[in-house]
């Protein structure tokens, strides 16, 4: 029975790091191969979900962490590829808006300000909700 917890606990473990490193858990090298659009905007939901856990429970350096992981994924975002066409004439703009408001958040989780780390995750979410890649454009039809 002991092996079988053991394992069971090892199985939880891994799988819990992989989800982790899902959301961007860890910055990536500035020189590192381009990710492609669909994966950044994962990235950076992943990384605006661990600061809001953060803040749910007073963690700010975690909360500052993340939005220092999300202002690069932000930076990184235009560089990405497969960007869908809908977002290519938008992407410098929106991107820049998004690394603004990481920045905000930093700010405001060093201070632990609430109402600014509010108001500035409530903005990213808004942001990163209207940069998810859509399964068919506006207009198309269902074949």
């Amino acid at each position: 029975m002991s092996r079988t917890f053991s394992f069971a606990l090892l199985v939880v473990v891994i799988a819990g790091c992989r989800a982790l490193e899902r959301e961007g858990a860890n910055p990536l090298p500035e020189n590192a191969p381009p990710l492609t659009y669909e994966e950044m905007v994962s990235r950076a939901r992943g990384q605006a979900s661990a600061a809001l856990d953060a803040f749910y429970i007073d963690a700010w350096l975690d909360l500052e962490q993340a939005a220092q992981r999300l202002e690069q994924s932000a930076r990184f975002l235009p560089k990405t590829t497969q960007i869908p066409e809908l977002f290519q004439t938008k992407i410098d703009a929106e991107s820049e808006l998004l690394r603004k408001d990481a920045v905000k958040l930093i700010d405001a989780a060093r201070g632990r300000k609430a109402k600014e780390t509010n108001e500035a995750m409530q903005r990213i979410n808004e942001r990163i909700r209207a940069l998810r890649p859509a399964e068919k454009q506006p207009g198309e039809s269902k074949d």
